[in-house]
């Protein structure tokens, strides 16, 4: 089984957390995820994070500290999924690669149908707020 190195950014704007929803067409399409993306070779987790978010969304953050790592198998691939604690610098989200976004509140995301790798984030925010 391929293991993949992806990250996410936990971005908070007051109570409120930033969650993309994904392309048809795409691994676990239209299941809502914290957004991010695939480590490149030669790229680190956070130069990784600022990539994918700008490109997904054009919206510039700043990557803080690891929150959460969550080691997940899926039928065909195994994903060690980082997660970052975010800020945004500057921008507002877009639907550029996503097919929506919502700011949510913790309370909010058991509304939301969630790929199976960020339930424990959800889980621990959760447990936090």
């Amino acid at each position: 089984m391929k293991t993949i190195v992806v990250t996410a950014a936990i971005i908070n704007e007051g109570n409120k957390y930033l969650i993309a929803q994904r392309k048809k067409g795409t691994h676990q399409e239209m299941l809502w995820e914290f957004p991010g993306g695939k480590v490149e070779p030669g790229e680190s987790p956070e130069n990784c994070l600022a990539r994918e978010i700008d490109e997904e969304l054009h919206l510039k953050i700043e990557v803080s500290r690891i929150y959460q790592v969550v080691s997940y198998n899926y039928v065909d691939r195994h994903v060690i999924l980082l997660c970052y604690l975010c800020g945004v610098i500057d921008g507002e989200p877009e639907t550029v690669d996503c097919a929506d976004f919502r700011w949510v509140t913790p309370g909010e995301m058991p509304n939301f149908n969630f790929a199976p790798a960020d339930i424990p984030v959800v889980e621990k925010l959760l447990q936090e707020k």
